[in-house]
């Protein structure tokens, strides 16, 4: 289920749709005046896996997390650098086909605790499905690539993208679902203050 924060703008609006476009089965649903617990127990009852609930900052959206039902855990991620499909040189229709995933340079413990949550979000492709997702990590951003391909000949293909297109950073993981946030025990959280001498990487290096 894809919802959005409280009173989204039009932007955030567009850009939850275009995140239903991207996991095959998706619904997504108006916030409205319901509250977390709300949406949480609505999930649930109707069978919901995940709940993808994404946030902006005047009208820029800048943040998604992530809860896996029932009992999580729930995944936060900043957003930046956001391109939404209409921004996207030569657009095309969204393939209803199920994705096949590729994730890049997530190595290290927490980096397979991140692509084990989000790989989850998607079903089991066809193998001749011709759409692909990539989660591509550098220096801990991980970059969101949708993609189409054909094949030009036996060992040339092309790719054309669909969108959207956006950077992702991890902040935080908690055990728990979305309406215990408080109360869950944090299994990971980004520090913004670290050795600077050299440089930690959270998702490559362990």
């Amino acid at each position: 289920m894809i919802t959005t924060s409280r009173d989204p703008s039009a932007k955030l609006k567009q850009f939850a749709k275009e995140v239903k476009l991207i996991f095959p089965g998706s619904q997504r649903m108006n916030r409205g005046k319901h509250d977390i617990p709300e949406l949480v127990s609505a999930c649930r009852a109707s069978g919901v896996t995940d709940l993808v609930l994404v946030h902006e900052h005047r009208g820029v959206p800048d943040a998604l997390v992530v809860c896996h039902l029932p009992f999580g855990p729930t995944a936060y991620f900043t957003l930046s650098s956001v391109v939404m499909r209409h921004d996207v040189p030569g657009l095309m229709t969204v393939s209803e086909a199920h994705p096949h995933l590729i994730f890049h340079n997530l190595t290290s413990r927490l980096g397979r605790r991140v692509t084990s949550i989000l790989k989850y979000l998607f079903p089991v492709p066809r193998e001749d499905s011709k759409r692909v997702v990539t989660f591509a990590n550098q220096d801990d951003y991980i970059s969101f690539r949708h993609h189409v391909y054909k094949k030009i000949d036996y060992k040339n293909i092309e790719l054309t993208e669909v969108g959207p297109r956006f950077e992702m950073k991890l902040f935080r993981i908690k055990l728990g679902t979305l309406e215990n946030e408080k109360s869950s025990e944090t299994e990971w959280c980004w520090h913004s203050f670290t050795n600077t001498a050299k440089k930690k990487r959270y998702l490559s290096i362990e």
